[in-house]
């Protein structure tokens, strides 16, 4: 028996829940024909991975109004712990559930034309802007069924705009919080760097409970355009019991640049997709990723650079620790299509099983449609190397305590890939609860 996945709105409510925010006509279509195509379209279909009985459709509450924050003081204590003071409070949203509660950005980055807003701002003051971007090159509104009611029913997420020519160099940074349980998030996040400028995005979803029935639909756009770069680095932490789909997808133009830091440590069954394509001739997509399951959760991460353009590079990196009864199944995709020539196409895959129930699966695929080109993968799934924790407890370090020096090794290339030291702490806190427990 598979999970009811009528979906609980109408277009009446589409209708009334996008006037109410004052969105443009053009959006209002948008959501009426992705939500057409939400009935129609089936379920994405992950490499070895069942997600039929999943629930991604039923959920009480589409919008809860929650009050904004006066000042951080008034921030739950994880997620003061996220924000480091100084200059980068300058350039932070925080968003509770579907409210927008806090905005800040420099004067110098508003002076130089950076847009960083809420979603719906977005759509009334920058609404030409928006629409140029969104679920058009990047994720399309007709994929499948979750990027159809994703259109349908978006309700938060940022966007953020670098003109050309101009180098933000502190960290913007969004945090998005899940306080209320029985909720359903449909964020999205564009990101658009024009030509010969860079920005470092950094966002985390954290749950403020242990357990939830949410159910979380991310979906992150990047467009970095002719010689451009774009750092973007996420920590998902959401609760056991919530059902997330994210699809974070890049776009790089000529000599275009998008790198990726990525700690996926929700406690609910995941999909993930991140999608890198190299369009413009010299680009460059590098992908890094840390997993670390535990309890029952299943989980299913895939991850493709696909190279359209001469001499372009791409990497993937993923390192994924499981534990207890959990599944976790890593997909990594080099694709070099025809006329591609010189370019370069590389991927790692390590998971770390730390039970004898635990699953992992790591499966590298190269699709080659080119001469000329370099390509090469490296896979293993395995236990704790004991030559590793031999050498360690003979210099005295008792067993538990080697077997966490050499997990945090395996996960160290991403952790030490996040820009925000605050964040990068609450990872390796993360981590560490997730391997101890």
């Amino acid at each position: 028996m598979t999970t009811e996945t009528k979906i609980p709105f109408d277009q009446q409510y589409v209708r009334a829940f996008s006037s109410g925010r004052g969105e443009p006509d053009w959006l209002l279509q948008l959501r009426l024909q992705a939500l057409t195509k939400a009935e129609e379209l089936p379920l994405p279909n992950p490499d070895k991975t069942k997600i039929d009985k999943w629930n991604f459709t039923q959920f009480a509450n589409h919008v809860v109004e929650s009050a904004p924050y006066a000042s951080l003081d008034e921030l739950p204590e994880p997620v003061k712990a996220l924000i480091e003071a100084g200059e980068e409070t300058k350039n932070l949203y925080v968003q509770r559930d579907h409210t927008p509660a806090y905005l800040s950005l420099s004067d110098d980055l508003r002076a130089k034309g950076v847009i960083f807003t809420d979603i719906f701002t977005a759509a009334r003051e920058h609404g030409e802007l928006l629409q140029k971007y969104l679920m058009k090159d990047g994720v399309k509104v007709d994929e499948h069924r979750l990027t159809a009611l994703h259109a349908a029913l978006l309700n938060g997420g940022v966007f953020v705009y670098v003109p050309k020519n101009v180098e933000v160099d502190v960290p913007l940074q969004a945090v998005y919080i899940q306080e209320n349980d029985d909720i359903a998030l449909f964020n999205h996040v564009i990101v658009v760097v024009e030509d010969n400028s860079r920005v470092i995005y950094v966002e985390n979803y954290i749950s403020t409970k242990e357990t939830s029935k949410a159910v979380v639909n991310i979906v992150a756009e990047v467009f970095a355009n002719t010689n451009a770069r774009v750092f973007f680095a996420a920590v998902d932490n959401l609760a056991k019991g919530v059902t997330t789909y994210v699809n974070r997808r890049g776009i790089a133009a000529r000599d275009g640049r998008i790198e990726w830091a990525l700690g996926l440590m929700n406690d609910g069954n995941t999909v993930s997709e991140n999608v890198t394509r190299l369009i413009g001739d010299g680009s460059f997509g590098d992908t890094k990723t840390v997993v670390v399951s535990r309890g029952e959760q299943v989980q299913n991460f895939t991850t493709s650079v696909v190279h359209y353009g001469k001499h372009t590079e791409g990497y993937i990196l993923k390192h994924g620790v499981v534990r207890d009864s959990a599944t976790s199944i890593f997909n990594g995709i080099g694709k070099i299509e025809h006329g591609a020539s010189k370019s370069n196409a590389q991927q790692e895959s390590r998971v770390l099983m730390l039970s004898e129930k635990a699953r992992g699966d790591a499966n590298p695929i190269l699709l080659i449609d080119e001469n000329d080109v370099m390509a090469g993968h490296a896979a293993s799934v395995g236990r704790v190397d004991p030559i590793q924790l031999y050498y360690l407890m003979s210099r005295g370090i008792p067993r538990r305590e080697a077997e966490h020096l050499i997990i945090h090794g395996f996960l160290a290339p991403v952790v030490e890939a996040i820009p925000i030291e605050s964040v990068k702490k609450q990872l390796i806190e993360v981590i560490e609860r997730k391997v101890q427990s």
